[in-house]
């Protein structure tokens, strides 16, 4: 998985953190838990604001 793998990601963010405030997430939170799955293997600082911010939308759209 890596950061241009928008849906997985939030995907998979969903299924281990059900309970998380997805809309008020600080975003050096949501990094962390990005390059923490598994399944990620990308380099942990390949992303940017954008990037982050794309993931949570779709996080948020997943729990919708």
């Amino acid at each position: 998985m890596r950061w241009v793998d928008i849906r997985e990601i939030a995907i998979r963010l969903e299924e281990l953190h059900p309970d998380a405030d997805n809309i008020n997430l600080r975003f050096t939170d949501l990094r962390s838990w990005v390059v923490a799955l598994p399944e990620f293997n990308d380099k942990p600082d390949g992303c940017n604001e954008k990037v982050l911010e794309a993931i949570q939308m779709a996080w948020i759209d997943e729990r919708d």
